[in-house]
């Protein structure tokens, strides 16, 4: 486990984010926390006394801005930063607004990058780890997460081409979570929406993810399952398919059931 670190941890208010929070805030691991998000103040204001607590859009540049000078504040130096924040749209694309587009990829691809750029000015050629949650489907898409799945192929691709001339002083590791069992895939939906197999405890992904910043590992796989289905579709393509197929299925379902909560919102039949 990662102990006596300095660390700014980005979307820990849920999921994913918040069991790492819990664990690096473990007294006997001595670390102490800069959490950022929207409502970090509100949800983790008085979560232990470890942990700070600071409200900020990871999709603003001058958010972001904050989030630094904010750490630089209460830290001499951060030890290890980790860009977790993003959310997903499950929908169908088929519409016109640009606003959404541009929400998404502020958030998923400009926040984990302009970040990367502001840690490695804060470095200054010191010692430092960085981790980027990416997700399962930065390398498969997936049916109805069109956005979601095109800003984690960005980040997939931006990590690729960094670690050709990325500093030796950054370790940074990219963690490509597959669906886990919390809230998430739900955000912005009224609609429930069914969850891509597999799908993982976010304490397991959390567990793993740590490890591997400790270790200073690439890339961090938590499911084992997805690692053999990339071999499996690699040398048996038709399994790529069927498997599409099935959560194709599970998307039409989803829109059946939107259609029939909001009537008044769409007359297509799918």
């Amino acid at each position: 486990m990662i102990k006596n670190s300095k660390i700014v941890l980005t979307g820990a208010s849920s999921g994913i984010g918040f069991e790492m929070l819990k664990m690096l805030a473990d007294p006997k691991n001595g670390n102490t926390i800069l959490t950022a998000s929207r409502t970090a103040e509100e949800k983790l204001g008085n979560y232990a006394d470890n942990v700070i607590a600071f409200n900020a859009d990871t999709g603003s540049k001058e958010d972001i801005d904050a989030i630094f000078a904010k750490a630089e504040e209460v830290f001499d130096k951060i030890d290890i930063f980790i860009a977790n924040a993003g959310f997903p749209y499950y929908e169908k694309f088929d519409y016109v607004n640009y606003d959404k587009i541009d929400k998404i990829f502020r958030v998923n691809v400009f926040g984990p990058i302009y970040s990367y750029q502001k840690y490695l000015e804060h470095l200054n050629g010191r010692d430092g780890k960085m981790a980027i949650t990416a997700s399962a489907m930065g390398t498969m898409a997936m049916p109805g997460y069109t956005l979601y799945t095109a800003t984690k192929f960005a980040l997939n691709g931006f990590q690729e081409a960094l670690y050709l001339e990325i500093p030796k002083n950054i370790k940074l590791t990219t963690i490509y979570p597959v669906a886990t069992n919390t809230n998430f895939f739900n955000v912005g939906n009224s609609t429930f929406a069914l969850k891509p197999f597999p799908v993982q405890d976010p304490v397991t992904v959390a567990k793993a993810s740590l490890k591997g910043i400790e270790k200073g590992a690439q890339k961090v796989s938590p499911c084992k399952l997805f690692d053999v289905s990339k071999v499996l579709t690699f040398v048996f393509p038709p399994a790529k398919k069927l498997y599409w197929w099935e959560e194709t299925l599970k998307f039409k379902m989803f829109l059946k059931e939107s259609q029939k909560a909001h009537p008044k919102q769409s007359k297509k039949v799918y």
